[in-house]
């Protein structure tokens, strides 16, 4: 669904098995190794929310984007999981993972700093905006790919659900309360001056990462010619793979409809509706609070429900969610239209997140653990490779028909999006079968 939500797996490291590593192990708030990283990514996670409406609000205000400029822009920032998505993967298992998040927020930093620089310079255009979004989604592919891989060198692998479960409670946070605080500030200070806040979240990661330790031992260079053939067997499960095919297509039409709509809101509601950077905030930060109850309820719902039959009711749920979307523009009043866009947002995120986390559950059951990365990376291709296509579609279409007809048609496209998974054996499925023997 649309939206980084999934987490791979990457099989725990074997510890040492010293007198230190057979203690009982330290509980991870009083762990300041596990404190310096998650307090690092929390700041970090903070100030790239704040600043996520910086770029669309520079692009529709600022620079007065069309509808085509906002799908080229939109396609820059996902164009890396187009075409270094599907390598990434093979390549982050061969180098420190560490090292790498490091690289890639120090790309992130310096790219979103040339924003608010250009822009006091008096020389900010449309097409530097496309350079520095899509420098800063090749930074995002790479720090994404360590930091789904790199928990299980940082804590004991009984403490690997523990630590995952406080970084996306940390991370829900944010986007609850992010976007609502960058909307505010646009009202005081200009859309380049909140990228600086921005770039201040990637710093607070380097800093943090810079002082954490952990457990990941040198690569063996004579194991990395085979990165053809690694994802080739990746790729191989997933195609063969009944259940996981389903949710993959599923997974990769609500990702390129759900773009479409994305690319074209922040027009949208700050040209159409004619509402503020502040309202937008505003709603955007809705979403945040549906996906934080769908990740506190999608276990108890899965086990009610049955875990399989969850996943295509999750996803049916989606395409009512985005249909308030554009139905907002028919409304007489502007609280009825806000009302009406921060019920779509919170709905549409209890869906995504309730989908993600049953789906991702079953991935890492039924794929043998020596896969789950390849996998993990194969289905990420997909269904994020998708997405630079949706927003020049979205874009396109946005300019040619209008934009309440596109939002229309984003709108039918993402009913489609269930058919794989209800068609499936998940429909009638309670619980996930076991992974084959590796």
């Amino acid at each position: 669904m649309a939206g980084p939500y999934a987490r791979a797996v990457t099989q725990p490291p074997d510890f040492p098995q010293t007198a230190e590593a057979t203690a009982p192990p330290l509980a991870l708030h009083r762990d300041a190794n596990f404190r310096r990283f998650w307090f690092g990514e929390a700041i970090s996670q903070f100030g790239i929310e704040v600043g996520v409406l910086a770029l669309p609000v520079i692009a529709v205000t600022l620079l007065d984007a069309t509808e085509s400029q906002v799908g080229y822009l939109n396609a820059a920032a996902f164009a890396a999981f187009l075409f270094v998505g599907l390598p990434a993967g093979a390549w982050v298992d061969r180098w420190n993972k560490r090292s790498t998040m490091i690289r890639a927020n120090a790309l992130r930093f310096a790219a979103t700093l040339a924003v608010p620089a250009l822009w006091f310079a008096g020389v900010l255009a449309m097409w530097q905006l496309y350079v520095l979004a899509a420098l800063i989604g090749i930074g995002r592919v790479f720090f994404d790919v360590c930091y789904q891989s790199y928990i299980p060198f940082l804590v004991r692998p009984s403490q690997v659900s523990d630590a995952n479960s406080k970084l996306e409670s940390t991370a829900q946070i944010a986007r609850m309360g992010g976007p609502a605080l960058g909307g505010l500030l646009l009202k005081f200070i200009s859309a380049p001056v909140l990228m600086i806040i921005d770039a201040v979240g990637y710093l607070a990661s380097i800093l943090a990462l810079r002082g954490v330790n952990d457990d990941e031992q040198p690569h063996d260079r004579a194991q990395q010619t085979r990165l053809v053939a690694d994802i080739r067997e990746g790729l191989a499960f997933v195609a063969q793979h009944r259940i996981i095919r389903a949710i993959t297509m599923c997974t990769g039409i609500s990702n390129f409809f759900g773009t479409m709509l994305m690319t074209l809101v922040s027009i949208y509601v700050l040209r159409l509706l004619d509402f503020s950077p502040a309202v937008l905030g505003f709603i955007v930060g809705a979403g945040a609070v549906g996906g934080l109850l769908g990740a506190v309820s999608a276990r108890h719902i899965g086990e009610y429900v049955g875990e399989g039959r969850t996943i295509p009711l999750a996803a049916l749920l989606i395409a009512p969610a985005m249909a308030l979307v554009p139905t907002a523009s028919y409304l007489p009043e502007r609280w009825m239209q806000i009302g009406l866009l921060v019920v779509s947002e919170a709905l549409f995120g209890f869906g995504v997140i309730v989908y993600n986390v049953i789906q991702v559950s079953m991935r890492q059951r039924a794929c043998p653990k020596r896969l789950l990365g390849r996998m993990n990376a194969s289905i990420r291709f997909f269904v994020w490779g998708v997405m630079p296509l949706g927003a020049l579609a979205g874009g396109w279409l946005g300019e040619a028909i209008g934009v309440v007809a596109t939002l229309w048609i984003a709108v039918a496209g993402q009913a489609l999006a269930a058919l794989p998974v209800i068609a499936s054996p998940l429909r009638s499925m309670r619980e996930f079968p076991d992974p084959p023997a590796d």
